[in-house]
């Protein structure tokens, strides 16, 4: 099994339909402090690599990072924190967003019947609650939205704490994306996206990390 790093398994899933953030990919400091110039603060850094599959476990994000000089030292410290296993890095930067809703989305590969899409509630609540919808891939706009509505916590797509209903069919859009993504690449063995925020009323995925089975793996 080969894990893609954040940057390459957005690269792979954006062409679906699955909607990120703009962000920008720096070799070094200088570079990362130029991206949040550019994308303007606060912003995200984080480290990427094709071994890093764990980022906050291992202290490898960082939020709110409200001027360049926050972001030139983060970018630093990422880049140091770095392992000789982690082979070669780069640091994420990225806009800051925030929600009161979050969304956990994905592809797993049962190893009886193939691949499934999963759509789940997240945040901090996801493991309490394990409110899940699956289906098997591939799925049609009406399978998406059958799964949206077999969520138990389904209020939280109307409108909630003063922010705008979910745009359901931005969601449906990102879930056939996630079918058709499996479908055009079957190597992909899952699919991560967690958490997914709405933010004014959009889903976007802020983290996302693709499993690929090697050629033997998937000539079997």
């Amino acid at each position: 099994m080969t894990t893609l790093s954040e940057a390459a398994s957005k690269a792979l899933l954006a062409p679906h339909g699955v909607p990120f953030l703009e962000e920008r990919i720096c070799a070094d400091v200088d570079a990362a402090v130029n991206a949040g110039s550019d994308l303007g603060y606060p912003v995200v850094a984080k480290l990427n690599g094709d071994a890093i599959a764990h980022k906050t476990e291992r202290g490898l994000v960082r939020l709110g990072l409200g001027d360049a000089d926050a972001l030139g030292r983060a970018a630093g410290e990422l880049l140091e924190a770095a392992t000789p296993e982690d082979g070669e890095v780069t640091v994420l930067v990225a806009p800051m967003v925030s929600s009161n809703r979050e969304f956990i989305c994905g592809v797993s590969t049962d190893p009886q019947f193939g691949k499934t899409v999963l759509l789940g509630v997240g945040g901090i609540l996801a493991e309490a609650i394990a409110d899940v919808s699956i289906r098997l891939a591939p799925i049609t706009d009406r399978d998406a939205h059958s799964m949206i509505d077999e969520l138990r916590t389904s209020d939280l797509l109307g409108e909630f704490r003063g922010s705008p209903a979910v745009d359901r069919d931005a969601l449906v859009r990102l879930l056939v994306g996630l079918s058709s993504v499996v479908e055009a690449e079957p190597q992909i063995a899952a699919i991560d996206l967690n958490p997914v925020l709405i933010v004014d009323g959009q889903p976007v995925a802020v983290d996302a990390l693709v499993e690929t089975t090697n050629v033997a793996e998937t000539a079997s």
